[in-house]
């Protein structure tokens, strides 16, 4: 809205600093600025609600130590990410671009999605929550929206890779040298010299015209990709600060690929592939890692408020859009690695108990607990030191990520 009426009094009255708001750099830093404002000054308010909702977490008996002390902390603290990002959002961005169009609806989807698995937690006594089938469902609602958007609406285009980089001197001539838009589903593959595949590649073998088809494979990998790590996020929400400080360093990860990749001149710099008006979500990128930050601000050890369903789902969801927004899903594995080693963890676990168990009639075990950050809590480790080791290695994946820009 305040874009709108920047660029309204800008070029109607030509008010002085007014075009200011025209800058994605100037933006992306008031919307940080102002979800940290608004997480960690109304935040306190938010969990003084809760409380006085009787909204506390019921924790389940583990064995772990300091979990006794946990039970009653407020939880659904995932309203003050969603409230503290989508206030600055609404205000600093270009509300009729696609990409935030898209990350709006995802926060709010998945949003709903928490809250109600939440809610059935808390008022209704139930301490599976939402049954896991709906949970998949709501899921797979938001790929297949976000996957045939992503495909189908002629906004979502690329630039592909020029033959040769161009440099910064040579502003004049990228512009005018630089290919027209198409539509494609090509990605990126990191760590590779020729760098690019094209989903739709995939079925090539079926003849002339499978072009038109691209969508059969594209649709379901991006289904895929947001359920798993939506579902990573999830299970990653289970000490306090571990979820929110991961999520938050892999954001501001991919808001220098948004970055960059909406930049026609440091994309040809880079010599990656360009996509228009993809630079608009480092604005929605910097009001959500303010958020996150500020939320850190109540849920580092001990934490006094937990972030639930609501905000473990809803960070997934929009580090999953995100991604694929700018084509680096494939890099997905690396940068959200500590997701994907809790999800891992979890499924080697139940699969090694239910096969020893037919097998021997016996269940085993590979780690003490599952997820991965119960087995190092059951092996003596404080919980704070956990979260702090896993920063540093998300740290050290998010650096390996951003250097893929040029390691190929």
């Amino acid at each position: 809205m305040l874009y709108y009426l920047f660029e309204y009094l800008d070029k109607t009255m030509d008010i002085p600093g007014a075009g200011v708001f025209q800058y994605i750099t100037f933006r992306s830093a008031l919307a940080l600025i102002l979800s940290l404002m608004i997480s960690t000054i109304y935040g306190k308010k938010i969990i003084t609600f809760l409380r006085n909702q009787q909204v506390g977490e019921t924790v389940r008996e583990l064995g772990l130590e300091g979990q006794t002390q946990k039970a009653g902390t407020p939880t659904m603290g995932g309203l003050i990410i969603i409230i503290a990002t989508l206030i600055p959002v609404v205000l600093l961005t270009k509300l009729n671009n696609i990409y935030i169009i898209l990350l709006i609806v995802t926060t709010l989807w998945m949003g709903t999605i928490g809250f109600i698995d939440d809610y059935i937690k808390i008022f209704k006594k139930d301490k599976q929550g939402l049954k896991g089938i709906f949970k998949v469902v709501g899921q797979v609602g938001l790929g297949l929206i976000v996957g045939c958007v992503l495909y189908f609406n002629p906004t979502v285009t690329v630039r592909e890779r020029s033959a040769t980089p161009i440099n910064f001197n040579q502003t004049e001539t990228l512009i005018s040298q630089t290919p027209s838009e198409i539509k494609s589903t090509v990605t990126t593959i990191p760590f590779t010299k020729n760098n690019e595949l094209d989903y739709a590649k995939i079925i090539e073998w079926t003849g002339e015209g499978y072009e038109n088809w691209a969508w059969l494979v594209f649709i379901p990998i991006v289904i895929f990709i947001i359920t798993a790590v939506s579902n990573g996020a999830n299970l990653t929400d289970g000490i306090d600060g571990l979820a929110a400080g991961t999520s938050a360093i892999s954001v501001l990860a991919l808001g220098i690929f948004a970055f960059v990749s909406g930049n026609v001149i440091l994309s040809s710099y880079l010599n990656i592939m360009y996509i228009p008006n993809s630079g608009e979500m480092t604005v929605f990128i910097a009001a959500f890692v303010g958020a996150l930050i500020g939320f850190l601000w109540y849920n580092s050890f001990p934490a006094t408020v937990f972030m639930g369903d609501t905000g473990s789902l809803t960070i997934g969801g929009i580090i999953a859009v995100l991604a694929i927004s700018v084509r680096k899903e494939m890099l997905l594995p690396v940068l959200c690695a500590i997701f994907f080693a809790e999800n891992l963890s979890v499924i080697l676990q139940v699969s090694y108990f239910k096969y020893t168990k037919r097998r021997f009639g016996e269940g085993k075990r590979i780690f003490l607990m599952s997820p991965l950050h119960h087995h190092y809590q059951k092996k003596g480790y404080h919980e704070s030191k956990i979260v702090t080791r896993f920063w540093i290695v998300a740290i050290l994946l998010a650096i390996v990520s951003i250097v893929t820009l040029k390691l190929r």
